[in-house]
This record gives structure tokens, sequence and C-alpha cells, in this order.
């Protein structure tokens, strides 16, 4: 069962995939800064002396696709913000 709600998500990812927005850092970006982070402590950094380190790039992705199946239309004023637009 489809409830056809819109969805505001935290990964750019999932709007690429089908969801309307994203706003946020990459997941894969994410990812690579906990690698980081564990290789250190697998060297044998203390916990404690690790900075704590904060995504400093956010992207907003709007999903033409998806706007258009529910129905909805997105000033235009929104879609210049945006990093990504897909159509």
């Amino acid at each position: 069962m489809s409830v056809r709600l819109p969805g505001i998500y935290q990964w750019p990812e999932i709007a690429e995939e089908g969801g309307l927005l994203a706003y946020g850092p990459r997941i894969t970006r994410m990812y690579q800064q906990m690698a980081r982070q564990f290789v250190k402590l697998m060297r044998g950094a203390k916990p404690s002396d690790l900075p704590v380190e904060q995504p400093t790039v956010f992207e907003l992705v709007v999903n033409l696709k998806t706007a258009k199946a529910l129905g909805l239309d997105l000033p235009a004023t929104f879609l210049t913000r945006a990093d990504t637009v897909i159509e």
C-alpha cells in the first residue's frame, strides 16, 4: 500500500533513489570519516585523543520526478538553491 506522502531525508543518496528532498552530507563521506577514525583507533590512538569530526559540506537534492508523481509543484526559487535537481 502506497501512502504517497512527501518525505525529506538526511542523505542526498536517498533523494537520488526516489525520495522527494534530501538535505545533508553524503553518507559515503561520513563512512570515510568513520573509517579514518577507526584506523587511528586500531593503530593505538586513545579515543580521548581523537578530535570530534563533523561534516562541513551539506547538499540539497530535489527529485522532480517524485514531486511530479506526488502532484507537487515546487517553486523555481527553491529549485535554484538546490545543489542537484533530478528531472
